[in-house]
């Protein structure tokens, strides 16, 4: 008997363990109120998902405007996963244009508002005003999107000159995508 209920224990622990395990993590809901007012959501309007986008911008090297003798690194578009706050894969965002896609086939495009800088060697934090959403789903209604908590995706730190037109680079970033619908 003695050790059926120390057999028993021990299995119920794990059970336990496993069952905190795999339930979803529990996020905080996002505060805004520590962003730069740049990139702030407008009042009339509430968070309705929470993503972490990781994946490529692609910068190309291109000749600058109005110039004939000066290059930069251009942004051409992201390709990224989105991902819930649990790692669970909900969507992607590709672009040009700028396009964030729910697993169900709703998709939303959208305007940039506002950029404010981020940490060094991120790109900047971003406010997007949303474009009617396409397809019923998840991006249905969604009036704004920031891009907060940035990671990488800054240009090449590597020259861009006239041998190196046309080249195209791949940077990593991750950032969190925050989707806002008018209350």
């Amino acid at each position: 008997m003695r050790r059926f209920v120390s057999t028993f224990s021990a299995v119920s622990a794990a059970c336990a363990l496993v069952a905190c395990a795999s339930a979803p993590m529990m996020a905080k809901p996002f505060d805004q109120s520590a962003m730069p007012a740049a990139v702030q959501v407008p009042a009339g309007n509430k968070v309705v998902l929470e993503t972490v986008g990781v994946g490529q911008i692609t910068y190309e090297c291109r000749v600058k405007a109005n110039t004939t003798d000066q290059f930069e690194w251009v942004f051409v578009g992201p390709d990224a996963k989105l991902m819930d706050r649990s790692g669970k894969e909900i969507g992607k965002y590709f672009g040009p244009p700028a396009t964030w896609q729910s697993m169900d086939g709703s998709k939303v495009t959208g305007a940039q508002v506002a950029v404010s800088p981020a940490q060094p060697g991120a790109i900047p934090l971003q406010l997007v005003k949303a474009n009617p959403a396409m397809g019923n789903g998840a991006m249905q209604g969604t009036s704004y999107i920031q891009r907060v908590a940035t990671q990488g995706g800054v240009a090449p730190a590597k020259a861009c000159n006239a041998s190196m037109v046309s080249v195209k680079e791949i940077v990593q970033y991750q950032a969190d995508y925050i989707f806002w619908r008018a209350v």
